[in-house]
């Protein structure tokens, strides 16, 4: 069983940490300084194009979201385990009266509930700068884009967790989420459109493969948040509309979930196998 204290000091350990957190603040600091400067430039060109702030400006994260907050993720989880196993302090966690279990989910939650607060950082000063610039036109739909990047960002967390649990050294944590990151990056839209070409994927195919990348799914749901359609993404887009209709956006939620609940389980399995060696 879990013991919810246990849970509780380890999640308090967690948030204290990662306040001396330099790669967290630096990450912090670099998506609140994009955004301001996206919110800024939509701003500036909403007069030419007569759109809505909040709606022009999501549309404007939507690509650094993909780039940022996937690598935020990656990299803090494969640190996670991986440092304090190097520096020895995974020794003396476990040598306390918690199990693995109390200590796998004490650290997620609280560098998750850390990761989203700097993430929080960075969407409320732009959120508070498009209001007080363009007023509150389609609020809605910029804090659906915000939640969808939470979702978006502990599923990230949970998969450098895994990381961390399968390896010794921080350095070769990092170096597998960083890999992974490009991977997932700059071979998502690449990867799907040559294998549908190659294997001749038909359309459902082709959707069912881009939702084996949590940032493919990102993309489809924030892409649907904002413009209620996806013509642009070709027959996939189409596909997914008509299939699913105002459902898309649950069932993409959903998966974005699944992506953290199934990587955190395996991690779990994985921790308790290797412990602290």
């Amino acid at each position: 069983m879990i013991d919810i204290d246990n849970v509780f000091i380890i999640t308090q350990k967690e948030i204290k940490d990662a306040r001396r957190n330099r790669w967290l603040l630096l990450y912090a600091l670099a998506f609140a300084g994009l955004s301001l400067a996206l919110a800024w430039l939509a701003l500036v060109g909403m007069g030419n194009y007569g759109l809505a702030g909040f709606g022009r400006t999501g549309a404007s994260l939507i690509n650094l979201v993909l780039l940022i907050v996937p690598l935020m993720g990656l990299t803090l989880g494969a640190l996670s385990l991986a440092a304090e196993r190097e520096k020895g302090t995974l020794i003396y966690l476990l040598a306390q009266p918690v199990s693995k279990g109390e200590l796998l989910l004490g650290k997620f939650i609280g560098l998750s509930l850390a990761l989203l607060a700097a993430l929080g950082l960075g969407f409320g000063l732009t959120g508070l700068l498009i209001a007080i610039s363009a007023g509150g036109t389609d609020a809605p739909t910029f804090l659906t884009l915000v939640g969808l990047t939470f979702l978006l960002a502990i599923a990230s967390l949970s998969l450098g967790f895994l990381i961390s649990a399968a390896v010794q050294r921080s350095a070769t944590a990092v170096g597998i989420a960083l890999f992974l990151w490009l991977l997932l990056v700059f071979f998502g839209d690449l990867g799907v459109m040559g294998t549908a070409v190659i294997l001749r994927l038909s359309v459902h195919e082709l959707f069912a493969l881009a939702l084996t990348n949590p940032l493919q799914i990102f993309k489809i749901a924030a892409i649907w948040n904002i413009q209620n359609n996806l013509e642009l993404l070709g027959p996939a887009g189409v596909y997914a509309m008509r299939t699913y209709g105002d459902g898309l956006l649950p069932v993409l939620g959903a998966l974005l979930l699944a992506w953290t609940a199934v990587p955190l389980a395996i991690t779990q399995q994985v921790f308790k196998r290797r412990g602290v060696l």
